[in-house]
């Protein structure tokens, strides 16, 4: 059985292009849920998400993040599962101060980045990691690959 896959946002606002990571999990027959969670706005509920995110059948989370951008890292702080982080254009520069806080994490707290708002890929790298361990959906993957792209 394939574990499930974690699409955590900011805020309501990010969910248009958090979206697109539900598309590509969904192309591959991956069950995900999708949450809004705050870093800065409810952080004891982010904790309590990443600490029990394994224990509630989750194989890894997709944090989509703005501006500081400090979702993905607070995640990553309290789980060892993969975190993917989604840097989100939601600033005066492009989203580039988002990237630069998601990629620039400290030593012992990995995310994983993906570019900004580049949410279809960290749907096809959450699959690619579950792929590790199932078979069937390595094989959707290898023939994804094939044929090329065919989500938007």
């Amino acid at each position: 059985m394939t574990k499930k896959v974690a699409i955590v946002m900011g805020s309501q606002s990010d969910k248009e292009t958090m979206a697109k990571c539900e598309q590509a999990l969904a192309y591959f027959g991956i069950q995900n849920e999708t949450f809004i969670y705050s870093a800065h706005r409810t952080p004891d509920e982010t904790a309590t998400f990443a600490k029990n995110a394994e224990q509630n059948g989750f194989g890894v989370i997709i944090a989509g993040a703005g501006l500081a951008a400090h979702l993905p890292g607070v995640i990553a702080a309290h789980t060892t599962l993969p975190v993917i982080g989604v840097p989100l254009n939601a600033s005066p520069v492009g989203g580039v101060d988002s990237l630069y806080s998601i990629v620039q994490m400290p030593s012992g707290v990995p995310v994983a980045c993906v570019g900004i708002d580049n949410a279809k890929n960290a749907g096809i790298l959450a699959a690619q990691i579950l792929a590790l361990s199932n078979d069937a959906l390595k094989d959707k993957l290898t023939q994804f690959k094939k044929e090329g792209s065919k989500l938007k």
